[in-house]
């Protein structure tokens, strides 16, 4: 691990974001310079997954370290609990300053709120425990709303309108410009304290209308037509496929339209990373700062008949991760597989603290330092969990139906296979050495249950581990749990 603290961290988040759309992922036609120069300085990971959809439970686990199965955050809207360690408390612990312009999408716990009128209980949107919020750009994304209409932009329509017609402005009046202005501009002001900043911008998220000049980059009709949906489906993907806001338009010229917005969104962020390492090069702090971009899902894209995130698929849960740090050369790409809780342990490491002992993640560094250990996952999971629209439905009582609890999947994926399992027992088996798409199914019975094992290793595995490691005997024996003030002069094993 490396000795030497980095004094600042550049968290940057950018949402629903495809893992294959870079260019220097191959993908042939969305182009990403800055993205890619980032890359070439550092460590891309090109297996790298998010552990579970939509915004919230994709967050919650990056910014904890935590499978789903364990924080719980199954839904837009599901509670963080207030017990868990975070990135920003971990910063804060690492003597930096930590704060946020854009959003982090965690409910507040309610077991610290004052009753059902507590404005932190009217929204999901809520700001991740620690975090100082400089911009709040949650919705109804007030501060850059504020800014278009001072400058003359009619924003009588709404946040939604204004998201939309991107395309008819110029790209200096996006969100994802007016993002970046404010980060350099805090940077700018701040002074020598170290600092972690998390720039979390909201596009390539819908709605599909990239900005300026990045609207007319792509031609829809060089976009091509997505993967199309199985003929043999599984029930939950016709459910899927019916619902407004994840099917997709019957007009194929409309959805080459989306996919020429989407891609570029991409580009236009892209250019607002390129903005902001020019910033950091410019005022002396390239050579001191790390840099981590990612995002918290990713996006159907038409693909399966879907759009979103949403289910089981590669498309919703492939994302990017480019990890540069200065003291280290770059250049490399990793092809093992790697997941969003591992972020939060690789940044405990950069800071030379422990990893907190919630973290289901593995600490990232030996592949950033040029090594690639021996031990490291096979394999990658997601989870899924839908209970969400039966609750706001109110579709099954409290507390005695368990059939809530059956509403979610888990995925395993390995080089060659895909094991899906649904909470109400049933299964699905893709062979994607032979079929990438997702939709040539396994037979084989071996090979099927070759899988199964190895969910429900995975699952005993990463159980809560508390108190799990630690014995009452002569004093406490193993690994002492975070949080006891006294901790650090009793007797342990490293964390």
């Amino acid at each position: 691990m490396t000795s030497a603290p980095a004094p600042n961290v550049l968290f940057i988040t950018l949402d629903q974001f495809r893992g294959d759309a870079l260019s220097c992922a191959g993908h042939p036609l969305v182009r990403t310079p800055h993205l890619d120069a980032l890359a070439a300085e550092g460590v891309r990971f090109a297996r790298h997954y998010t552990q579970s959809t939509p915004c919230a439970p994709g967050r919650a686990g990056l910014y904890t370290g935590m499978y789903q199965m364990n924080h719980r955050v199954v839904a837009n809207g599901t509670p963080l609990d207030s017990r868990f360690d975070n990135v920003a408390l971990l910063a804060r612990r690492a003597g930096r300053r930590p704060v946020l312009f854009g959003y982090t999408d965690q409910a507040v716990d309610p077991r610290v709120t004052t009753g059902p009128d507590d404005p932190r209980l009217q929204s999901y949107e809520g700001v991740l425990p620690g975090f100082e919020c400089i911009v709040d750009l949650a919705v109804p994304h007030r501060p850059w709303i504020d800014f278009l209409a001072e400058r003359g932009v009619d924003v009588s329509a709404g946040y939604d309108a204004m998201l939309l017609s991107e395309n008819e402005r110029s790209e200096e009046l996006s969100m994802a410009s007016f993002t970046t202005d404010r980060v350099i501009d805090w940077i700018d002001s701040h002074g020598d304290e170290p600092w972690f900043v998390h720039a979390s911008y909201l596009r390539p998220h819908p709605p599909y209308s990239a900005p300026g000049r990045f609207a007319s980059m792509y031609s829809p009709d060089d976009c091509g037509d997505p993967i199309a949906p199985a003929d043999d489906r599984h029930p939950f993907h016709d459910v899927l496929m019916n619902i407004d806001i994840v099917k997709v338009p019957t007009d194929p010229i409309a959805m080459r339209n989306i996919r020429a917005q989407y891609f570029g969104m991409i580009s236009a962020v892209d250019h607002e990373v390129g903005r902001l390492c020019a910033a950091l090069r410019t005022r002396g702090q390239w050579d001191d700062t790390v840099i981590v971009i990612t995002s918290d899902h990713g996006e159907q894209l038409g693909d399966h008949g879907l759009l979103q995130k949403v289910g089981w698929f590669e498309e919703s849960h492939h994302i990017p991760l480019i990890w540069r740090d200065p003291r280290h050369h770059g250049g490399r790409v990793i092809e093992s597989f790697t997941e969003s809780v591992d972020v939060m342990p690789t940044l405990a490491q950069t800071w030379n603290l422990d990893v907190p002992l919630q973290c289901d993640g593995l600490p990232l560094t030996p592949f950033i330092e040029g090594t690639a250990p021996p031990w490291w996952r096979t394999a990658a999971s997601w989870e899924f969990d839908w209970r969400f629209a039966l609750i706001a439905w109110g579709e099954y009582p409290w507390p005695w139906d368990r059939r809530l609890e059956n509403q979610h999947l888990t995925v395993r994926r390995s080089v060659d296979t895909a094991y899906v399992q649904f909470g109400d027992g049933s299964w699905l088996c893709f062979d994607i050495a032979a079929d990438p798409t997702w939709r040539t199914p396994i037979t084989d019975p071996a090979r099927i249950l070759t899988m199964t094992q190895d969910m429900l290793v995975w699952r005993s595995t990463h159980s809560d581990r508390t108190h799990t490691g630690l014995l009452v005997d002569a004093g406490g024996v193993g690994r002492w749990p975070d949080g006891i003030p006294w901790r650090s002069e009793m007797p342990r094993s490293s964390a």
